[in-house]
C-alpha cells in the first residue's frame, strides 16, 4: 500500500520525467517514449521507473541507451525538482509492455475468430459488434 507521500512524488516524477523524454525524443523524431508508471520505494531512495516506447522493435535498444544515461536523467530531474524534493531517488528503468501484450491478445482472439467461423461465442461478439 503507498501512502500520500509515495504516490505524490511518484506523479511528480511521473510528470517530470515525461517532459525530459519528450523533449529528448523530439529530437530523434519517429519514437515515442511516455512513463507509464512509478513507484517509488516507501523511504523514497529508488524510483522504478516503467516506459512505454514506440515503436517496439526499438524498445531494447532504447531502454539499453536511457539506462546507461540514467545519472544524467536522475541529473536533469534533480533540476527540475530541487524545490519539491531534498534529495532525487534513484532511477530504475523497466520496459512496460502491457500494450503489446494486450495487442498479442487481441491478435490470439482475431486468429480464433478466423478458425472458428461457426462458434456461438464468436456470433454474439460479431452481434455486439454491429450495434
Amino acid at each position: 500500500m503507498e501512502s500520500t507521500r509515495q504516490s505524490r512524488i511518484a506523479r511528480l516524477i511521473q510528470k517530470e520525467l515525461s517532459e525530459i523524454f519528450r523533449l529528448q525524443t523530439a529530437k530523434l523524431g519517429n519514437v515515442i517514449v511516455s512513463v507509464s508508471t512509478v513507484r517509488i520505494s516507501p523511504d523514497l531512495s529508488i524510483a522504478h521507473v516503467y516506459l512505454s516506447i514506440f515503436p517496439s522493435a526499438q524498445a531494447a535498444l532504447l531502454l539499453q541507451n536511457i539506462t546507461r544515461n540514467a545519472k544524467t536523467v536522475r541529473y536533469d530531474l534533480a533540476q527540475k525538482v530541487r524545490f519539491q524534493l531534498r534529495k532525487t531517488p534513484e532511477l530504475l528503468f523497466h520496459l512496460d509492455d502491457s500494450l503489446d501484450y494486450i495487442e498479442h491478445i487481441d491478435q490470439l482472439l482475431e486468429d480464433d475468430r478466423k478458425k472458428h467461423p461457426g462458434n456461438p461465442e464468436n456470433k454474439e461478439d460479431s452481434e455486439t459488434a454491429a450495434e
